[in-house]
């Protein structure tokens, strides 16, 4: 009977079923025309939306509780390339139909990632529609502390967070365009259906990145972001860059997998949700400290230059063309 009832249910029994529980942290939450958050005293409010499209960021196959998940780290990921604490999030959900079964798995992925970062469901809204799933995520930084792409200087040792590429693996092996063993698959699936969004990095690094961008469309277009906010160039070490390839533990696909294949997944991949960030090399005990701290692997790939451009090097050295291309909404496949 109470599958029959949830099928006919409407919008505001949908929010009352999955998505309202008591407020842990906020002052008002779910249930009124707008939530009240209070921020500590000496706090900057950081703030960042995100939409996942079926189609266009999702496949319609994904596990929904995986979905559920994905759509609230993307956004966390923002809120750790500015060094933030998270607080509270905001959900916006189109919905083609009510599933109760999909919003049970949906809400419980959701409610996991929400619970390990101990953050409120404060509002949101939802609608009849395409499945589009709009996530606003609000947290806390110290005034003056926030990581910005703005702060790169020339002579700054450049780092990405953990790994790159495996998503973009992942989503070529979903395409048909390449073949992989099912061991390496499965581990590239994982990561792309569950990143891991570098929050506690971020608030780590504060203080001792100059600059930082999470990384979303691909390596290389999420660092240029913070080359032209800084007003500087780059200079990136290829092999270490390729060397940050998860996948490539594995003996047998890495005899498969060849250097410009491993540079075109890591450099421009994208839904990699990690992290890169730039600091002073007289920084790089505390940088490895932070690692630690955050339980975060870090690899140095490069450093900050002073032609406004971008040069890659091969392991030897010498300059390579620049043929990688990052994911944009507009020009992208």
């Amino acid at each position: 009977m109470r599958e029959v009832m949830l099928g006919f249910m409407g919008e505001f029994d949908l929010i009352e079923t999955f998505f309202k529980r008591p407020a842990r942290h906020a002052t008002l939450g779910v249930g009124d025309d707008c939530a009240l958050l209070a921020v500590s005293p000496g706090q900057h409010l950081a703030i960042s939306s995100d939409m996942l499209v079926e189609g266009r960021h999702f496949l319609s196959t994904v596990n929904p509780r995986h979905l559920g998940h994905k759509a609230l780290a993307v956004n966390l990921s923002d809120l750790a390339a500015c060094g933030a604490k998270p607080k509270a999030f905001m959900l916006a959900l189109s919905l083609p139909q009510v599933d109760p079964h999909w919003l049970s798995e949906f809400s419980q992925g959701l409610w996991a990632l929400a619970d390990a970062h101990d953050i409120d469901l404060i509002g949101g809204d939802t609608t009849r529609g395409p499945l589009n799933i709009c996530i606003t995520v609000l947290g806390e930084v110290p005034a003056s502390q926030a990581l910005l792409r703005s702060g790169a200087q020339v002579g700054d040792d450049i780092y990405v967070s953990g790994h790159l590429g495996d998503a973009r693996l992942a989503l070529e092996v979903f395409r048909g365009n390449m073949k992989v063993p099912a061991p390496v698959f499965e581990s590239a699936r994982w990561r792309m259906e569950q990143p891991t969004p570098r929050v506690a990095l971020g608030m780590a690094l504060r203080g001792i990145a100059h600059s930082a961008a999470d990384i979303s469309d691909g390596l290389l277009g999420d660092l240029g972001h913070i080359l032209k906010a800084s007003g500087v160039g780059a200079e990136i070490e290829t092999q270490q860059v390729a060397s940050t390839l998860a996948c490539i533990s594995s003996k047998e696909f890495h005899d498969q997998l060849d250097l410009a294949s491993q540079l075109a997944l890591t450099l421009s991949g994208g839904d990699d949700y990690e992290l890169v960030f730039t600091a002073a090399p007289d920084q790089r005990e505390a940088v490895a400290a932070a690692s630690q701290t955050a339980q975060t692997r870090v690899t140095r790939i490069g450093y900050i230059s002073a032609p406004h451009h971008l040069v890659l090097r091969d392991a030897k050295g010498h300059v390579m063309p620049h043929t990688f291309a990052s994911f944009d909404h507009f020009k992208s496949a």
